[in-house]
């Protein structure tokens, strides 16, 4: 047990494209220009302020969600 076996590729984990969590912050971006499309207190610099905080905590979660599945050897 614990050995490489042959055709066992032994490389770092390869991410899975496409995940919930992009879904779900691409839904929260169309639903923000809709508001900005039929809002009329919402103006261009309010959306694209809302998106760029959106996008920086999407980044930044994912960033601790990639550090906290580092393998440490």
């Amino acid at each position: 047990m614990g050995g490489m076996t042959p055709g066992m590729w032994g490389g770092a984990r390869m991410p899975i494209p496409g995940n919930a969590e992009f879904a779900v912050y691409f839904l929260i971006e169309v639903i923000f220009a809709i508001i900005w499309i039929a809002a009329e207190s919402v103006n261009t610099h309010d959306w694209v302020w809302f998106s760029t905080i959106l996008t920086a905590f999407y980044i930044l979660s994912r960033g601790i969600a990639k550090a906290s599945r580092v393998l440490e050897q």
